[in-house]
């Protein structure tokens, strides 16, 4: 949940903020950010707070309940972007992890909607199950009774949700690309009143070959793109190397086989003896699944569950997992130590402050990808915890991490294996 995170917190990152009238292009500015992480910054006495920010633009039921859960004082993101937000232009917000897009963006969102009208009048697009709930949990918050908020992110309750939003539409929908399209398309609903579109993670969805086609049927099909504001939301962005940099420390070390790989990263965790962790491995591939392997989750947490002796709940989140037991793994590490083994459905969208380190189990496909895993940590206000991203590769596998650092303008460390490891035959 990006907008809990107080302003003294975000990581140094440019701020970029495209915006556009009717008819014209996108035209680009950049806000510089000077906040350094995990330090309080210095508040002028003469800042402005959230509400004098949106004075007049946001309904004052919905900023006193968000000073009611201490959004107060808005953080230097939301200081510079609400106002365009606010305008009812459309525009892309380029803002790192943790910085408080979700809270901009939903604050545009109220600004929008009537609500003594009953129709869908705004939709937030997510990738993933688990962002869906965390944007789901702030609007509503925000919304306390004053109007609905429907989250459409599982397949298995979309028949019931049919009923429901017939007999009373709600104002703002939270929803996953397929489960939204599934809606529209048996008519339980229209776009056509929709007076703001947010795609939250837009390039992660544009990303996705399953998803990018029913996405443009969003945006060009089901609303009218003339008659609402649209907003894309994304913390992929050029300008990261300050706070790859200056966040956390990265380290790899080269192995040869899985066996070793599982016992390095079992080394690892009893030599850095992290707060909170995050293993990310990579998805199975079809063939393997075709060759009847266990994916390589499952191999990872069957061999810690059996081996790690520390006192972390070793935990498992990945794609193919149920609604309900994936709910039940994110509702099992908020606000306590873990140790989460996951795909790369963990790297957006999760906020996890106590997250302390980061390990690469398999190494990520993109540059972007290592980007967001590595914005997993990093992220407690005000702490002086060290944070670090470690990854694990092959000698065929340097190469690629030093593209990555490359590209990213980051300086990546080696552990030398021979002198901090010793394997059983």
């Amino acid at each position: 949940m990006a907008a809990a995170v107080p302003s003294g917190y975000a990581p140094p990152l440019p701020t970029t903020i495209f915006n556009s009238t009717p008819g014209t292009r996108f035209a680009p500015f950049t806000l510089r950010l000077r906040l350094r992480p995990r330090r309080a910054a210095a508040v002028p006495a003469a800042a402005a707070t959230l509400r004098e920010v949106c004075a007049g633009r946001v309904p004052d039921h919905v900023l006193q309940r968000a000073e009611e859960v201490g959004y107060v004082v808005p953080t230097e993101v939301q200081e510079q972007s609400l106002p365009l937000l606010l305008s009812g232009q459309d525009c892309i917000l380029h803002a790192q992890t943790g910085s408080g897009k979700t809270l901009a963006y939903l604050l545009s969102v109220f600004s929008a909607i009537d609500f003594g009208r009953s129709s869908v009048q705004a939709l937030v697009v997510v990738p993933t199950r688990e962002l869906g709930i965390q944007v789901t949990k702030v609007a509503r918050i925000l919304a306390a009774k004053a109007c609905t908020v429907m989250a459409l992110l599982d397949g298995g309750m979309l028949k019931r949700q049919k009923s429901w939003v017939k007999a009373e539409p709600p104002a703002i929908i939270v929803a996953t690309v397929p489960s939204l399209c599934q809606m529209v398309e048996r008519r339980a609903f229209t776009l056509q009143s929709v007076r703001v579109l947010v795609i939250d993670e837009v390039d992660f969805i544009f990303g996705s070959s399953k998803q990018v086609s029913s996405l443009r049927k969003i945006l060009t099909s089901y609303s009218a793109a003339s008659s609402r504001q649209t907003i894309f939301a994304s913390a992929s962005i050029p300008q990261h190397n300050r706070f790859l940099h200056d966040c956390v420390q990265h380290k790899w070390t080269k192995i040869c086989t899985k066996k070793e790989r599982l016992h390095v990263l079992l080394s690892l965790l009893e030599r850095d003896a992290p707060k909170s962790a995050i293993i990310f491995v990579a998805e199975q591939s079809e063939r393997s699944k075709k060759a009847g392997n266990p994916p390589s989750t499952a191999v990872v947490v069957e061999f810690l569950r059996s081996s790690y002796k520390g006192s972390l709940d070793v935990l498992l989140l990945e794609e193919d997992m149920n609604f309900n037991a994936r709910a039940a793994s994110f509702s099992e590490v908020k606000g306590k130590g873990f140790m989460l083994v996951s795909t790369d459905i963990a790297s957006r969208g999760f906020d996890l402050p106590q997250t302390s380190h980061i390990y690469n189990f398999d190494l990520p496909k993109t540059a972007t990808d290592y980007l967001h895993r590595a914005g997993r940590t990093g992220r407690e206000p005000f702490s002086r915890l060290e944070c670090g991203v470690t990854t694990l590769i092959t000698e065929d596998e340097h190469f690629v991490l030093q593209r990555f650092q490359n590209e990213l303008k980051f300086y990546c460390e080696e552990l030398p294996l021979e002198s901090m490891f010793t394997f059983n035959s």
